[in-house]
């Protein structure tokens, strides 16, 4: 590992890098966001969608990807940007990493450091940095010489903050956009001395919501800052799904939420990979339903009922009410159990089995005793092992005279039997059932899991009410 000083330069022996921009946090510090821009040999972009940041976190080329703050590359707090060397266009001559700071200034940043690592988690360069007034910064930029890439630590600060920042590279700033140009959507209740208007190339406007629907929902003041950021961008992206599922109107429906529990679902729960998915399908009911609440179901030999989700509950909810240190004992020695926090289900009762059939049928008898006037989509995650077909046949077919379209979810590569199927199944008056299975849902962007998600839902609902099944 090298470490750089300001205006110090290196040849990279790798392609695929990841540039971390590190800091500690503390009192005062505000909130730091990593950003790219590709440049042309004329020093700038060829138009906005070559700014690559929190609200635009993939280039089209999939050459740089913004993942978001993480804590895999070092301690305290970082922002990250995957860069593939190899896929980078011949017009991009540069790329610029840079930041901003949302609520303060960079000289109010502790231990500012840019550090690059490659595939395997080595370190190829650390750049430590020192700013004062600046409230946006470039730290680094990666360039083609003779054929090789570059990285040079630059250390370049911006008073002017975004706008300065972004101007310089060629981005296009309204200060009073047209109600057309779709602006960024605002922070929610974020502490902030500036807030620019960075105009980046929007999606297009979704048929069914009113813009005052996709930036603000019941509850979003409460998360922290990086789950208001990610749920900004997914509300925007599930409008895009819905309008390319062919939603010609405003759809508004109940979201309720199921997550496999069986033992094989040890893994993603300890890994994380079912707290994501909770937090990537609760901004679909930001969209769809007034109070962006899910009501929610586990199960594995036996159902069980889950306390509501609620957008301001993302980040604790799992730990909160589902009791994983009893979730999976498999074969070991059990340890004495501390009392279960209110609220909790202890997950000894519902069992490592897999018993589909009885957690939709119980659905089933909740919506028929507690109807409403829109639709309810149910998003079911289940890692396969399916083994009660007739059963779960029996409950989806006699499922479809009631105003409920069920979406499964497999998370992993397993046996989905009659699930993977039902798509095909013959003899229903409308198909309410659909399926899509994945080998790693962390690895599918945003876009394409909502795109998967809400594919079938709208001709579902179409064709529900020619049937006479919703009004």
């Amino acid at each position: 590992m090298t470490t750089l000083s300001k205006g110090a330069n290196i040849s990279l022996d790798v392609l695929q890098v990841r540039a971390a921009l590190g800091w500690r946090p503390g009192p005062g510090c505000p909130d730091v966001d990593a950003s790219a821009l590709l440049l042309t040999a004329a020093g700038s972009v060829r138009d906005d969608a070559d700014f690559v940041f929190y609200n635009q976190p993939h280039h089209a080329s999939g050459a740089v990807r913004h993942v978001g703050k993480s804590g895999a590359v070092q301690s305290g707090c970082f922002d990250v940007i995957d860069i593939d060397l190899a896929r980078i266009e011949p017009a991009i001559d540069r790329i610029v990493l840079a930041a901003s700071a949302d609520g303060g200034t960079f000289g109010q940043v502790p231990d500012l450091c840019l550090t690059l690592v490659d595939a395997t988690g080595r370190e190829v360069a650390r750049f430590p940095m020192t700013a004062t007034t600046e409230t946006a910064f470039v730290g680094g930029e990666l360039y083609r010489r003779g054929g090789q890439w570059k990285f040079r630590a630059v250390g370049q600060g911006y008073d002017s903050g975004l706008d300065g920042l972004a101007t310089d590279f060629g981005i296009s700033i309204d200060d009073e956009p047209a109600p057309a140009a779709a602006p960024i959507p605002p922070r929610q209740a974020v502490p902030a001395t500036h807030q620019p208007a960075v105009a980046v190339p929007p999606p297009p406007a979704a048929a069914n919501q009113a813009p005052s629907q996709i930036n603000f929902s019941k509850g979003e003041e409460r998360l922290p800052v990086d789950m208001r950021k990610r749920l900004s961008l997914r509300k925007e992206q599930i409008a895009v799904s819905l309008r390319k599922a062919g939603a010609t109107e405003p759809i508004v429906a109940r979201v309720i939420l199921v997550l496999d529990a069986s033992g094989s679902m040890a893994g993603l729960y300890s890994g994380g990979t079912v707290a994501t998915c909770v937090e990537r399908v609760a901004a679909v009911s930001a969209v769809l339903d007034d109070d962006a609440t899910m009501q929610a179901w586990t199960f594995a030999t036996n159902p069980a009922r889950l306390p509501d989700v609620q957008l301001g509950d993302l980040p604790q909810w799992i730990p909160l009410h589902v009791r994983l240190g009893t979730m999976f004992g498999g074969f070991r020695k059990k340890k004495r159990q501390k009392e279960m926090a209110a609220g909790q289900i202890d997950m000894s009762k519902v069992g490592f089995g897999n018993e589909e059939q009885k957690v939709i049928g119980e659905i089933r008898d909740y919506v028929a005793c507690n109807p409403i006037p829109h639709p309810t989509l149910v998003l079911f995650f289940s890692d396969g092992g399916v083994y009660r077909n007739d059963e779960i046949e029996r409950q989806l077919r006699d499922a479809v005279e009631q105003p409920v379209f069920w979406q499964f979810i497999g998370l992993g590569n397993a046996n989905y039997g009659v699930l993977q199927r039902f798509d095909e199944m013959a003899g229903r008056r409308v198909d309410n059932v659909g399926f899509f299975a994945v080998d790693d849902i962390d690895r599918i962007s945003d876009q394409e899991l909502y795109d998967r998600v809400l594919q079938e839902f709208p001709s579902w609902i179409k064709a529900a009410r020619a049937a006479g099944i919703l009004r």
